[in-house]
């Protein structure tokens, strides 16, 4: 059977001035697809296998391409956005038909010239469309550990529960809520910290690093802060965590840790009202 969506073995069984006909043994006549012209090899013929492709034509009809899309049926990869229309995005996925991502399959708001984590299925119309929704495609047989720094692309944002990134755009994990103190977008690529595996499998992670690491970082980010206020910086570290989350991009606890070393070693003072670079 020649399948949609997937690259397979297909035999010649017919040749026409537009290009040859395919199927999926040889002398079979019945549902035969066509590989255009421009894509046959000149040393080919009847009953020759070759492996292709299967996709629909702008007029819905299956055909054949010995171009390799970026994505295929059950596999994920990132395509960027070309355009966006009032039904949805096109994507770039290597052949002549771009890609289309409905709306309904964006998990956030997708734009243009992006890149974004994507899956292939087939819709009830039998045609190859996009989705965001690639969380059950993610693997949680990852090779890290505790403490491990990994790299990966945000799929999807929940409010009550984190950020979800597919580690290496093939592993399940996930920053905690409580661990996000900037604002992310789904395609944005992250560096981050394994803070847990859990008994499934599943990466918690991190953004920052263990504590004592990342107090170094913390005050270098602090009196730079306070530099950028001509050294008395409008607050101190009483301020509520959103004021300290808008302006530095880290939890209040980070930033006391970081403001109670600081004045330890003298490089600065606290007053009512701010922090003072001395």
């Amino acid at each position: 059977m020649i399948e949609l969506g997937k690259v397979q073995t297909l035999y010649m069984v017919k040749g026409t001035d537009h290009g040859i006909y395919l199927n999926d043994a040889p002398g079979k006549k019945d549902g035969s697809i066509l590989l255009p012209k421009k894509m046959v090899p000149d040393q080919m013929r009847m009953a020759d296998a070759i492996e292709v492709f299967v996709y629909k034509d702008s007029e819905d009809r299956p055909i054949a391409t010995t171009t390799t899309p970026k994505l295929v049926l059950g596999e994920v990869a990132k395509l960027r956005c070309l355009s966006l229309s009032s039904i949805g995005a096109f994507m770039d996925w290597g052949l002549e038909k771009d890609l289309f991502l409905p709306f309904k399959e964006q998990t956030m708001t997708v734009r243009e010239g992006k890149e974004y984590l994507c899956t292939l299925y087939i819709d009830k119309s039998e045609r190859l469309c996009a989705s965001m929704r690639v969380y059950d495609l993610l693997s949680t047989d990852s090779p890290y550990k505790v403490d491990d720094h990994v790299k990966g692309t945000i799929t999807s944002i929940n409010e009550e529960l984190g950020v979800f990134v597919a580690v290496d755009n093939k592993y399940n994990g996930m920053i905690p809520m409580k661990e996000v103190h900037k604002k992310f977008y789904a395609g944005d690529e992250i560096n981050a910290r394994v803070a847990r595996v859990r008994p499934d499998g599943k990466l918690d992670l991190s953004l920052r690093e263990k504590a004592y690491i990342q107090m170094d970082a913390d005050c270098i980010l602090v009196m730079d802060t306070i530099d950028s206020y001509d050294g008395v910086l409008p607050f101190t570290d009483k301020a509520a965590p959103a004021v300290i989350k808008r302006e530095l991009g880290i939890s209040k606890n980070a930033f006391k840790r970081a403001v109670g070393r600081l004045l330890k070693q003298g490089k600065i003072e606290i007053t009512q009202t701010s922090i003072r670079r001395i």
